[in-house]
């Protein structure tokens, strides 16, 4: 079976690379790896295939990439910062389950938790290098969110983030509660993103930061099926 890094890195690369096609998890919830080893997967290979081509090729970007090369407008900017702090929250989350008793927690839901983590902690120093690249701060420094796409709002208050009130049950739940809670507030965040990431996808005038805001709108539609997968097996 996959380690929940190597499936994630597998699946992700293969999304940047190919960012208009979806990877859903399994419709029905069923872990995507029963079916044996995923070395036995014609499929896994060829995504592993190209996942070692992208890294070859974002080490050449690394390489050769220089600030104020690249040439973005207020939507580049305005995505980047403030997906970088929706992610920060999901980060936030996926800690908080992670951190509680494992015996009490689903263990599927725990292991998505993790990939979740790992997978926007990645997508957030991703954020931050193309942020560099177009000469802009790496961090949205006001009060204030969503401008770029005509709906300036308190940045708190930004679609699909948790409250101050939700994050504080989430943190005292426990079992089952806790995982529903979980699952609930990150398919609300990822709704949310993929609404950001499509207009970035649209509006963008970077074509680094257009491929990424693709790669999230795939890559967190898939975790959404996957999310609904779980929390139905939870129960009310």
């Amino acid at each position: 079976m996959t380690t929940p890094t190597l499936r994630w890195q597998i699946d992700e690369m293969a999304r940047v690379i190919e960012p208009d096609v979806d990877l859903p998890g399994p419709p029905d919830g069923t872990d995507s790896t029963a079916d044996g080893p995923w070395w036995h997967r014609p499929s896994r290979l060829a995504a592993l295939a190209l996942a070692v081509l992208f890294l070859g090729v974002a080490g050449t970007l690394a390489v050769t990439a220089r600030p104020g090369v690249r040439h973005g407008n207020a939507v580049d900017r305005g995505f980047l910062q403030d997906m970088r702090l929706h992610h920060e929250q999901a980060i936030t989350m996926a800690d908080i389950l992670i951190e509680k008793a494992a015996p009490a927690q689903n263990g599927d839901l725990r292991q998505m938790a993790r990939e979740i983590l790992f997978g926007q902690q990645l997508e957030v120093g991703m954020m931050v290098q193309l942020l560099r690249d177009l000469d802009q701060p790496e961090a949205n420094t006001t009060q204030f969110a969503m401008g770029w796409m005509g709906h300036t709002m308190a940045a708190a208050a930004m679609p699909g983030l948790a409250t101050d009130d939700q994050l504080q049950q989430l943190t005292t739940a426990s079992g089952p509660e806790a995982d529903r809670q979980f699952a609930r507030l990150m398919i609300a965040h990822h709704e949310a993103g993929i609404t950001m990431a499509q207009y970035a996808a649209d509006h963008a005038a970077d074509g680094s930061v257009r491929a990424l805001a693709r790669h999230h709108r795939a890559g967190q539609r898939g975790e959404i099926v996957e999310l609904q997968g779980m929390l139905a097996k939870l129960g009310p």
